[in-house]
């Protein structure tokens, strides 16, 4: 009967032990399966935030140009508009600048 009692005790602590290391086990690969699937996370996220970077630097560009093309067009406009209003004036600043001429002509005459 002892012998029984002692058996069933060690085989208790065998199936405690074989338990014990079933669990460490799992333990780790759990650990390791967590491990990589936050790398995997981590090397997502980043790529995400690559594509995203570049989607708005495009964005970005894109619309530098539009405002670029906006500035141009309209600096071209308000230089047709000044040389139009020069052409306009320019009788008259002719004849002006001749009367002064004629005018320093005169005074030092």
């Amino acid at each position: 009967m002892k012998t029984e009692v002692l058996r069933d005790i060690k085989k208790a602590e065998e199936e405690y032990q074989t338990t014990i290391s079933k669990a460490q086990e799992e333990k780790k690969q759990k650990h390791s399966q967590a491990e990589l699937e936050a790398d995997n996370l981590v090397t997502k996220a980043q790529s995400n935030a690559e594509q995203y970077k570049k989607l708005k630097l495009e964005e970005a560009r894109r619309q530098a140009a539009l405002k670029h093309a906006e500035i141009i067009k309209s600096g071209n406009q308000r230089a047709a508009a000044l040389k139009v209003k020069g052409e306009q004036n320019l009788p008259k600043a002719v004849q002006l600048l001749v009367l002064r001429f004629k005018e320093q002509l005169n005074v030092k005459a």
